[in-house]
């Protein structure tokens, strides 16, 4: 049996084509009880729209931004080139993309960059985030522009967004503490902790989470003040470098962001007998640096998953339908063994730092 076709549910409807057509596109013009009539009809018959055909036919073009920190970090270099990658092949189905750099961490550099989207003709916007009143109006602004509005990787305020697509990175946090707690095998130990950032709400719900369990479950592990690294690879090296130096009776280090070429320089530097040490995302430095045993252990937000799911969502969200429910993004747990043969990190040693 055929679908059934726009002409069906007009003739179901008892209206013209051109009136249904309306009606299925949102176009308006059209009499409510003609409305009624054709929602019906698509009801009875099971009819389901044709969404590509129909953004075929209006010349629909989706266009999006992606506000991304800028700088040398190497995980976001992956993120840019994830969407470099899907734009170019989502190019045939008229999705243009800009990607706009924005200074990492700088509440008032995002917040004027939201701003200056305002008056531009984007359709949706994805935007690593920052905790932070100051961008509750120019969001509230997009918004009622009509602009669908999603946080990546770091969320915004959840009340002036359609969508957060990312990890749950208290989850991630309790995770590195749970391995941290383990590998210390019931003895006492304690952990120094660096975050790039506490407005960055992923640095700050990985903490919490890391918090938690190290408190609740290993009360004989001490965590020690976090290091304000704002992911600056020079800063990491520097502070680990005299941490190291000082012989204390430092167990293990966790670092919550990115910044993690400058621990890796240090530790490589330090005497063999070195504390446990749990980093996140898998790229070209950390991959090695499990190879070579420099750290333990990488917990890994799969960026190609979330970018697709980024690209999907918003497209979703602009043609006006609602969400599906969609799985848990769960990160993965790399150590030396089950490294991947083949990653995208491994092609981009270029542009790591």
């Amino acid at each position: 049996m055929t679908s059934p076709t726009l002409t069906d549910v007009a003739e179901a409807a008892g209206v013209s084509y051109a009136t249904a057509d309306r009606v299925i596109n949102k176009r308006g013009n059209v009499a409510a009880k003609s409305i009624a009539k054709v929602n019906e009809a698509v009801a009875a018959l099971g009819y389901v729209r044709n969404i590509a055909a129909a953004n075929l036919s209006r010349g629909r073009v989706y266009r999006l931004a992606f506000l991304i920190p800028q700088g040398p970090n190497a995980f976001f270099a992956r993120i840019r080139q994830h969407i470099k990658d899907t734009a170019d092949r989502l190019q045939a189905e008229r999705v243009h993309v800009d990607v706009i750099e924005v200074a990492a961490f700088a509440v008032e550099g995002l917040q004027a960059s939201i701003s200056s989207l305002i008056d531009r003709d984007f359709d949706g916007v994805a935007i690593v985030g920052l905790q932070s009143d100051a961008l509750i109006q120019p969001l509230e602004q997009l918004r009622a522009k009509g602009v669908a509005v999603v946080g990546l990787v770091s969320d915004l305020p959840q009340d002036n967004r359609l969508a957060y697509i990312g990890i749950d990175n208290r989850v991630a946090g309790r995770t590195a503490a749970r391995m941290i707690g383990m590998a210390h095998a019931g003895g006492k130990g304690s952990i120094q902790t660096f975050v790039g950032s506490m407005d960055a709400r992923d640095h700050a719900e990985r903490f919490s989470g890391f918090c938690e369990v190290i408190a609740a479950d290993f009360p004989d592990i001490t965590v020690r003040d976090p290091i304000i690294t704002n992911d600056d690879a020079a800063i990491l090296k520097s502070r680990t470098a005299k941490i190291l130096g000082d012989r204390s009776n430092l167990t293990a280090l966790y670092n919550v962001g990115a910044g993690n070429s400058g621990l890796i320089k240090a530790l490589r530097a330090s005497a063999p007998q070195r504390p446990f040490c749990v980093v996140h995302e898998l790229v070209s430095h950390s991959r090695q640096a499990l190879l070579d045993r420099q750290i333990d252990l990488v917990i890994d937000q799969r960026p190609d998953v979330e970018i697709n799911r980024v690209f999907t969502v918003l497209r979703t969200l602009i043609d006006g339908n609602a969400l599906p429910v969609l799985p848990d993004l769960v990160p993965t747990i790399y150590v030396q063994d089950n490294l991947p043969a083949d990653t995208l990190t491994d092609q981009m040693k270029a542009q790591d730092r």
